[in-house]
């Protein structure tokens, strides 16, 4: 499954720590957008992924995409606030195993 977005995701394996990081970087396409339309499509972004979410009869492929959307609604408010640096990377810890592994197995991240 292909996920595509305002960001681009990366796993990054920490081999010191045994975890992992996830990696979210907004497009330049989206950082140049209005705000209006950043937080709107952002917003869209968030409602494809329930319906993605809904289309698939993978229990770990929804698992992955489903942490995707919860971390989205999560920065929703502060991309409409424009409280974000979208020029940073957002950098979240994962544990040793996550629902992203099989997800991240079978998908292209865009």
């Amino acid at each position: 499954m292909q996920i595509a977005g305002p960001f681009t995701i990366k796993v990054i394996d920490n081999a010191g720590t045994q975890s992992r990081e996830l990696q979210l970087a907004f497009t330049a396409a989206f950082q140049a957008l209005p705000l209006a339309e950043r937080s709107r499509k952002f917003a869209d972004y968030i409602q494809s992924l329930q319906a993605d979410i809904l289309a698939t009869d993978d229990p770990q492929n929804q698992q992955g995409m489903l942490t995707i959307q919860q971390i989205c609604e999560q920065l929703l408010p502060h991309i409409q606030d424009d409280q974000l640096p979208l020029d940073e990377t957002i950098v979240i810890e994962m544990g040793e195993t996550s629902p992203f592994d099989h997800l991240l197995n079978s998908a292209i991240l865009k």
